[in-house]
């Protein structure tokens, strides 16, 4: 896979659970293969919207290897390789590419908090153990560190890097990043992580972007993206204003964790339509249920994602 494959809408895929905890293989082929006939351009596993912290060794190679089978190479596979230090970080590339990803998504190292030196020698160290594109996932509330768009673009120019998911929230920081690679020849495919400024992003030049809610509606992010390249930006706003009326299903679970309240709502309204089985978290999280979940699914079928 060359740089330019890497486009458009990539969706961090859900990792299903079985009501005993264990990873719900029929589910997940189910999903990714609604969200390639829905026309999505790649699908990214082992992310946050992945649970990827919660799994083990194995779970995250069961993942990947049904990921791969289901995706049948229809789109690029994408995983994360996350975890404490670089020797562990590259161990998980490794295996990633064993099972047939098309590129590597790593952060910078958890846990062990490494400065911004220290973070350049592990994402070289990363790029140099596998013989697929590497992706730098900037995500400082997980990491503590935002990275800088100077040691994305030198890296990217250098080949280290093949490009970037920006889920730092940080949009000014992003803009800048976009102008950078593009003074630089454009080394970089630059993805945001946002869900509801998806038609700014891309008004501003982002090469695609990585939405949790496209598990959920899919083809309203496909259509969002075919209208920002046709260049029907009134239309685009249009849908993207519809997506971010079905991105209220995160904010109704109160004072429960990011992970509950973001990832529980994706997988009550995925669950809802029926594309996997139950809406089981990774332990200890708890699934959303009661009056929240039934929010959950009204938000989802006012947005014409559910049956009458």
């Amino acid at each position: 896979m060359t740089t330019p494959s890497f486009h458009g809408i990539v969706p961090p895929v859900l990792t299903p659970f079985t009501t005993d905890g264990e990873v719900d293989v029929a589910s997940l082929e189910r999903l990714v293969d609604h969200l390639v006939t829905e026309g999505v351009h790649g699908v990214f596993v082992l992310g946050s919207t992945g649970e990827v912290a919660y799994l083990t060794d194995a779970q995250r190679d069961l993942v990947v290897r049904t990921v791969v089978r289901a995706a049948d190479g229809r789109v690029p596979v994408l995983a994360g390789a996350i975890d404490l230090t670089t020797a562990r970080v590259v161990e998980q590339a490794r295996a990633l590419v064993a099972g047939g990803v098309d590129a590597v998504v790593v952060t910078a190292p958890v846990y062990a908090l490494n400065d911004l030196d220290e973070i350049e020698r592990h994402l070289r160290a990363v790029a140099a153990a596998v013989d697929v594109p590497l992706f730098a996932y900037d995500i400082p509330v997980r990491v503590r560190t935002k990275l800088p768009a100077d040691l994305l673009v030198r890296l990217g120019v250098e080949g280290v890097l093949a490009g970037v998911k920006d889920s730092s929230g940080d949009d000014v920081a992003f803009r800048r990043l976009v102008a950078a690679n593009a003074a630089a020849g454009s080394p970089l495919a630059l993805f945001t992580g946002h869900e509801v400024v998806v038609d700014g992003m891309l008004l501003l030049g982002a090469d695609g972007v990585v939405p949790g809610l496209g598990n959920v509606d899919a083809a309203g992010y496909v259509r969002l993206w075919d209208l920002a390249r046709a260049g029907k930006w009134d239309d685009a706003r249009v849908e993207q204003d519809r997506l971010a009326a079905l991105f209220e299903i995160v904010f109704q679970a109160r004072g429960r964790s990011g992970d509950a309240a973001g990832v529980g709502a994706f997988k009550v309204a995925v669950q809802r339509q029926g594309l996997i089985d139950t809406a089981t978290m990774a332990f200890p999280v708890e699934a959303l249920d009661g009056e929240v979940a039934d929010r959950v699914e009204e938000i989802t079928r006012a947005a014409g994602l559910l049956r009458a």
